[in-house]
C-alpha cells in the first residue's frame, strides 16, 4: 500500500537542508498530500521547493486530510533533530501517523518520542538504523552487469539526482537499468538501499559490495555516490563506497558556482582536474575505472549563456560529454554508459 505522506520542513524550506523534501516531491510526488512549514503556508510546493506543483504547504496537520505519514524532509549537519520540528512529530504521532526520518539521530531513541509513538501504536521508521556486520570480500562480483557510480567534489551536488536520472533514461531506452540508493533520501524514494553513512566504519566496503550483490542481476546498475574523496568531514564514506561497489564507470558532479567546501567555506575545492585524477587512481587501485561524464548542478544559475560558456570550457578540458540532467536532459550521460558497456563487452571485460 502507497504510503499518504505530509513532509516536514518547519523554518528550512528554502535552505540546502530541505533537499531531501525536494526529492521526494520531484520523484514521488503522487504519495505527498502537503508539506508542512508554518513560515511558508498557504503557497504552492512549486512556488518554495521548484518542484511538486500544486502541492499545498500548509501551516497545521489541521489542515491535512488522508495522510498517514510523516516525513521529515531535512538533512541538518551531523544529522542531529532540531527542536523547532519536535512539537510537529508529537502532534503526528498523536493524530496515528507514522513517522518516517533518515536522520542520524535516532526517533527511537529519543525517550520522549519513542514513549509516544508506544502509546499511541505507530510506527517510527528510522530510515539510516541498520546492522550491517560484513567485510567485503571481492568474490562472486558478476561479470555481466556494468556498474557505473556517481562520484562529486563536495557534498550536495546532486549525486542522487544523476544517479536516479540516468538510470530512468537507461531504463526509457530499454535498457534493464536499476538505481541503487546508498543515502536516506535514496532510500525513502526507492524503497530499498543502505545508508552507507551510518555503517560502522570497518563494514562499509562490505555493505557496499551486498548492494551490488543484490541488484547484479540487472544488465546496468546506476551507484548514488555520498560526499566527496576531498570532503575533509565524510571522504571515509565517499572511498569505502567506491572500493566496495568497484564501479566500471565514474559519473562526475559538481555545483557551478561552488568555490569552497560545503560546511566548511573557508576551504577551497581542488581544481576538477585534480579531484578526477584522485578518482581515477583510488578506483583503478582495485579495479579498471574511468570517468565517462560530467554533471553539472546549474540550479542557482540563471544565465543559460554562461551555462552554456561552462559546459563547453569543461568538454574541452576533459574531453568528456558534459550536462545538466535537469536543465538538459540526461542523454549525453546515457550515450556515454552504452558506450562503455559496448566497449567492455568487445574488450571481454563483461559477457
Amino acid at each position: 500500500m502507497q504510503r499518504r505522506l505530509v513532509i516536514l520542513t518547519q523554518g528550512f524550506a528554502r535552505t540546502l537542508k530541505a533537499k531531501t523534501a525536494v526529492s521526494l516531491l520531484r520523484y514521488r510526488p503522487q504519495q505527498v498530500v502537503a508539506v508542512l512549514d508554518a513560515d511558508e503556508a498557504g503557497q504552492s510546493a512549486q512556488v518554495v521547493f521548484g518542484v511538486g506543483g500544486d502541492i499545498p504547504v500548509v501551516g497545521s496537520l489541521d489542515q491535512v486530510k488522508g495522510a498517514d505519514t510523516l516525513l521529515i524532509g531535512i538533512a541538518t549537519a551531523g544529522g542531529v533533530l532540531p527542536e523547532p520540528l519536535r512539537a510537529s512529530i508529537l502532534d503526528a504521532i498523536n493524530r496515528g501517523m507514522n513517522i518516517e526520518s533518515g536522520l542520524h539521530a535516532f526517533l527511537c531513541d529519543d525517550p520522549q518520542i519513542a514513549h509516544a509513538a508506544c502509546e499511541a501504536g505507530i510506527t517510527l521508521n528510522d530510515v539510516r538504523k541498520n546492522d550491517e556486520r560484513d567485510v567485503a570480500q571481492r568474490k562472486d562480483i558478476n561479470d555481466t552487469c556494468l556498474r557505473i557510480q556517481t562520484v562529486g567534489n563536495d557534498c550536495s551536488v546532486g549525486k542522487m539526482v544523476v544517479a536516479i536520472e540516468l538510470a530512468d533514461a537507461l531504463r526509457k531506452a530499454g535498457q534493464d537499468a536499476a538505481f541503487v540508493a546508498t543515502g536516506q533520501t535514496g532510500i525513502m524514494i526507492e524503497g530499498s538501499g543502505i545508508p552507507i553513512d551510518c555503517v560502522v566504519a570497518d563494514f562499509i566496503n562490505g555493505a557496499c559490495e551486498k548492494l551490488v550483490f543484490q541488484n547484479q542481476q540487472h544488465d546496468i546498475m546506476v551507484i548514488e555516490g555520498q560526499a566527496s574523496l576531498v570532503q575533509p568531514r565524510y571522504s571515509s564514506v565517499t572511498l569505502g563506497l567506491l572500493h566496495g561497489c568497484v564501479p566500471h564507470g565514474l559519473v562526475m558532479c559538481y555545483e557551478m558556482g561552488r568555490e569552497n567546501v560545503y560546511g566548511m567555506e573557508h576551504l577551497p575545492i581542488p581544481p576538477m582536474k585534480d579531484i578526477i585524477n584522485l578518482y581515477q587512481q583510488a578506483a583503478d587501485h582495485l579495479h579498471p575505472c574511468k570517468i565517462i561524464g560530467v554533471a553539472m548542478n546549474t540550479k542557482n544559475i540563471s544565465d543559460d549563456a554562461a551555462v552554456e560558456d561552462e559546459r563547453q570550457r569543461l568538454r574541452d578540458a576533459f574531453g568528456l560529454p558534459v550536462c545538466d540532467v535537469i536543465r538538459h536532459g540526461p542523454d549525453e550521460l546515457e550515450k556515454a554508459a552504452l558506450d562503455l558497456q559496448k566497449e567492455l563487452r568487445d574488450d571481454g571485460v563483461l559477457k
